[in-house]
């Protein structure tokens, strides 16, 4: 009898085999919440850049999942925090677009940026394919 406690105290049951505790649910049970929260969250790609957006007074939310390019007041173009030469901008917004092809894309130029540099980003986008196209600006406060 005193032999027996002590395989039990061993951590040996009755049987003489070492209890397992077996890992594989558990880990599959992680996967399974990591897959979970990688679907569920929307990413934001977004121009890796700060610029002053103009105000307006009809301005709304940007549409989750939307592909920011930001113009520069020196006419600089960022997308997704790395300067992109204009040339570029086309071949970037297919790519974006060949993984959504419904997604929207975001133009936010700073308020003193010039003109004809966003609406020549613009143009690419449009030429690249994007149907739904905006350009960012700030809720004018009232």
């Amino acid at each position: 009898m005193l032999r027996l406690r002590g395989r039990l105290a061993a951590g040996l049951t009755a049987e003489g085999a070492v209890p397992e505790l077996n890992m594989a649910p558990l880990i599959d049970m992680v996967f399974l919440l990591l897959i979970f929260f990688l679907v569920t969250t929307s990413f934001v790609r977004e121009a890796g850049v700060e610029v002053r957006r103009p105000q307006a007074a009809t301005a709304r939310a940007t549409p989750k999942g939307a592909l920011t390019i930001g113009v520069l007041t020196d006419g600089r173009i960022f997308i997704e925090g790395r300067q992109a030469d204009l040339r570029s901008v086309r071949g970037l917004v297919e790519r974006f677009l060949a993984t959504d092809p419904k997604g929207a894309v975001v133009v936010a130029a700073d308020e003193t940026s010039l003109t004809g540099r966003m609406i020549q980003v613009l143009d690419q986008c449009r030429l690249a394919g994007a149907l739904d196209v905006a350009v960012a600006a700030r809720r004018k406060d009232h």
